[in-house]
């Protein structure tokens, strides 16, 4: 591989600059994606809002980035990484902004959507931009160190925005974005080099699929607006129906767009020629859904039943955080020894007894004896499942395909929680202000965390029966991953 003129080694001071700027804007996306689950009961009582709000106050941010962040990326192929990951950040510091200011729900849920769209183009340029602009000898090691330390504030957001929650207001939890987008743009605008595929202009067509984004969006929203007013407005009623009709219609018009332009899509349908592709997104829908909803639901249901503080809270579901940071890798070294299915297949199980195990979880429970064994079982689980997913998403197709594939997991991950946030208060009987209610929330609870466990059995099904091991592109298994017995 041949190195960019610019490219940057890791021990130079453009290169940790380079590396902070993409490390803080990771750290704020990864921020509000944990903290704001936790804030939910305190900003549901100050906005007076309801089931449906606070499921859109998760989800109009999780369907923005969904939609988009294929989106994103592209653009930021073929206008400068730099650029685009600057205007993201600038985009969701004041989105954040517009969030910690708002006085009633619409004006939360329509700076929540204003904020992933910033997302979407924040994501994707943070990993972009340290592919482009190191060294290759160095790159492996900035991409790493990038991973490791977004983990660590993943981690940290529970315990920093339990205590924002607590010491001053759930406000401050999208506040606390600006000094960090301050020290992002400081060190993007210093050291992080510009850069963009030099065969943009060749291939715009192909790279700038603004429709197929917009019927993403379109289908992802009309089918989630369905599943969140049916509790409200009925099943049947004329907005709903409307809704899911808008939905499915446009699903069909994205992949038959897709289809007609070829390799020129967004998403190229030819990436779902391998079935191993295709089963591994559905299992990441599974999976992805499931810890969505089981952290949706326990958030609440720790404050709002158990009577726990924000910060306590947030810590609970940190030994989860910490499983996957120091397990993944471990994890992912033994896939590659005996193979995805194993391992795909015992990690949703063990992940469903943990949420079968919280079940038991009532009001003045223990968080030693009654929570911590159901969060470490789930982590676990979960351990087992995060790095061989990914690593086979992107051994299941040629490798020229490796940036939409990994995309479209990502995508595929983000959509399962949508879906999930969406679904379940309807399958459990959950509405209104049912959630402020001691007995309606814990019979929901309980129920989420039984739908939950069976959509991580279907996943540990599939797996079992249609995952392989991926094979390499002359159709043999791949040399890396072949198991010693040759099985």
């Amino acid at each position: 591989m041949t190195a960019p003129a610019h490219a940057l080694r890791i021990r130079t001071t453009a290169g940790r600059g380079t590396l902070l700027a993409a490390i803080l804007a990771s750290g704020m996306v990864f921020l509000d994606s944990t903290v704001v689950n936790v804030a939910l009961p305190r900003l549901g009582a100050d906005l007076d809002a309801t089931v449906a709000g606070l499921q859109w106050t998760v989800n109009g941010y999780a369907l923005m980035l969904a939609a988009f962040v294929l989106l994103g990326g592209s653009l930021g192929d073929r206008f400068g990484r730099r650029r685009i990951f600057l205007i993201g950040v600038v985009w969701f510091a004041v989105a954040s902004v517009l969030c910690g200011l708002a006085q009633d729900t619409s004006q939360l849920i329509a700076a929540r959507f204003l904020q992933g769209a910033g997302g979407a183009l924040l994501t994707p340029g943070s990993l972009s931009v340290l592919q482009a602009s190191f060294h290759p000898d160095d790159r492996g090691r900035a991409i790493g160190t990038w991973s490791g330390l977004s983990g660590v504030s993943t981690a940290l957001g529970p315990f920093v925005g339990g205590w924002l929650i607590d010491a001053l207001s759930w406000r401050w939890i999208f506040f606390i974005n600006l000094p960090l987008a301050a020290g992002v743009l400081l060190a993007a605008v210093r050291w992080v080099p510009e850069s963009r595929d030099e065969n943009a202009s060749r291939t715009a067509g192909r790279r700038f699929d603004i429709a197929g984004a917009l019927l993403g969006a379109l289908a992802l929203g009309g089918l989630t607006y369905a599943l969140i007013d049916a509790p409200v407005r009925g099943p049947r009623s004329w907005s709903v129906l409307l809704a899911a009709a808008v939905g499915v219609l446009a699903a069909v018009c994205f992949v038959l767009l897709e289809r007609h332009r070829g390799e020129g899509a967004m998403l190229p349908t030819t990436i779902f020629g391998s079935r191993l592709f295709s089963v591994l997104n559905v299992f990441t829908v599974l999976v992805y859904a499931a810890l969505s909803g089981f952290t949706f639901f326990l958030s609440v249901y720790l404050q709002n039943v158990v009577g726990w503080s924000a910060l306590r809270t947030g810590l609970a579901t940190v030994p989860m955080t910490v499983l996957l940071l120091l397990g993944s890798a471990r994890a992912g070294a033994l896939s590659a020894r005996i193979g995805p299915r194993p391992l795909l297949t015992v990690g949703p199980v063990v992940a469903a007894g943990g949420l079968l195990l919280l079940r038991r979880v009532g009001p003045g429970a223990s968080y030693w004896f009654d929570v911590l064994p159901g969060v470490l079982l789930f982590g676990v689980g979960l351990t087992l499942v995060v790095a061989p997913l990914t690593a086979s998403v992107l051994a299941a197709v040629a490798d020229r395909f490796a940036g939409v594939a990994s995309g479209f997991n990502n995508a595929a991950s983000r959509t399962g929680g949508l879906l999930a946030v969406a679904a379940l208060p309807l399958l459990v009987g959950l509405s209104g202000t049912g959630y402020e209610q001691t007995a309606a929330l814990t019979d929901a609870f309980r129920g989420a965390m039984t739908w939950c466990a069976g959509l991580l059995l279907g996943g540990a099904l599939l797996a079992g029966l249609l995952v392989h091991r991926p094979a390499s592109p002359d159709g043999a298994p791949d040399r890396a991953a072949r198991p010693a017995t040759g099985g």
